[in-house]
């Protein structure tokens, strides 16, 4: 059969890719958890599994490899950190002391605002004797759910477990007066590859990997750069 040229439409998720990746974003929070960051002790990265809106021909991962019947997400997905560095106890170099505990509860507070979901977080208060209760509650009631916030996410390239480039993502920080989440697009940072993207060494390709493989999913090795106090 000769070959057309006009007949080239893609087929069922045209190629894209199934995790998300640095840029300007519309997501909704699917779960949420506290990652140990283990070179502080006590730290906690908090960590956001994200969604974008259903695409169109787009077939996601699988929602639970060993229950088939759930069907597969209806946009691309990934783990994202509420910030570049851990939640710590500490003292910046200004002598500014850092409450790990209060920080974390100052985020999901600014998160509950732009979500609309404020009188869940204030009917939280003295319900939870630890930021572990108050975070597995946040994320069991779920009062998050199906509610898309525009995002900037920055991040860093890795290379996963199959030798191909990923993305460790978190929300980008604020800059004059624009920020990392909101709830209409006007005070959103526009995404900045040379501010919100850490690139590695450029390495070669020989082949593609197998899409259907969430390990890219994973969260990289964390280093010490993970935990800033400045």
């Amino acid at each position: 059969m000769a070959l057309s040229t006009t007949d080239l439409t893609e087929s069922s998720g045209g190629g894209m890719a199934k995790t998300l990746s640095p840029g300007n974003h519309e997501l909704k929070i699917n779960s949420v958890r506290l990652d140990e960051f283990k070179f502080i002790e006590g730290a906690y990265h908090l960590l956001m599994e994200m969604e974008t809106k259903p695409i169109d021909g787009f077939e996601g991962f699988m929602i639970d490899r060993e229950d088939e019947s759930k069907g597969r997400y209806a946009g691309q997905i990934g783990r994202i950190k509420a910030s570049q560095y851990a939640f710590a106890d500490g003292e910046t170099k200004s002598g500014i002391k850092i409450q790990r505990d209060r920080s974390i509860l100052m985020f999901l507070k600014n998160l509950s605002n732009a979500l609309d979901i404020n009188d869940w977080f204030t009917e939280q208060d003295n319900q939870h004797e630890t930021i572990e209760d108050f975070v597995e509650a946040f994320n069991k009631t779920a009062p998050y759910q199906d509610k898309y916030l525009h995002i900037c996410l920055a991040g860093k390239e890795y290379e996963n477990r199959s030798g191909y480039i990923a993305y460790d993502c978190w929300l980008a920080k604020a800059e004059n007066k624009k920020y990392g989440y909101t709830s209409t697009p006007e005070n959103l940072l526009k995404y900045d590859e040379s501010k919100h993207l850490r690139k590695i060494e450029n390495k070669p390709v020989s082949s593609f990997g197998n899409d259907d493989d969430d390990d890219d999913l994973s969260i990289p090795m964390k280093t010490s750069s993970d935990f800033n106090l400045d």
